[in-house]
């Protein structure tokens, strides 16, 4: 068993701890009294996201919190220093999705979370896509990029934008005179 001496050594030339590779506590979650405020790494705390508050792990660290009793569990990432009994602290929507709302404060396994190597969405089969021909298809005539218009274009758009404002007054004269 290595001997506290040994740590504080290790501690002093490296700067880092040993953290276990995974542990059991208390977790409880912010009140949203906390919505808003700055967290420790100067980020604003939002109840809608998924972040903790962790004594040791080092802050942007991603951690897998695993409610005991339920078995449901949510990735998290640290953003803030929490103290007292608890050894996390969780945002409201990650204690919302572990089910430890009513409860408050509940039993959770707590480990540091390795995402999948890989592609995370990609197919395992390849997809026979039809080939599109484009050739088929006419160009609009209407459409022509601003960059590409002429003044002649752009006189023919204002006499017929002019004759439809115009059309359309007299429509309205004959509307209100029945």
């Amino acid at each position: 068993m290595i001997s506290k001496v040994f740590l504080i050594i290790l501690f002093i030339l490296t700067g880092c701890t040993l953290l276990p590779a995974q542990e059991k506590g208390m977790a409880s979650y912010y009140s949203n009294r906390m919505h808003g405020r700055r967290m420790s790494d100067g980020t604003r705390y939002h109840r809608d996201s998924l972040t903790c508050a962790h004594k040791r792990y080092p802050l942007g660290t991603m951690l897998k919190v695993t409610n005991i009793k339920n078995k449901k569990s949510v990735v998290v990432k640290v953003t803030d220093r929490c103290g007292g009994r608890c050894i996390i602290d969780l945002s409201y929507a990650a204690a919302k999705q572990i089910d430890m709302i009513t409860a408050g404060i509940t039993m959770v396994k707590v480990e540091k979370y390795n995402p999948p190597l890989g592609i995370p969405f990609k197919p395992n089969d390849e997809i026979d896509i039809p080939e599109l021909d484009f050739e088929i298809t006419e160009k609009h005539n209407d459409f022509t990029p601003i960059w590409r218009r002429t003044d002649d274009d752009d006189k023919a758009q204002r006499e017929i934008k002019a004759q439809n404002r115009h059309d359309s007054k007299h429509a309205n004269k004959r509307k209100n005179k029945q």
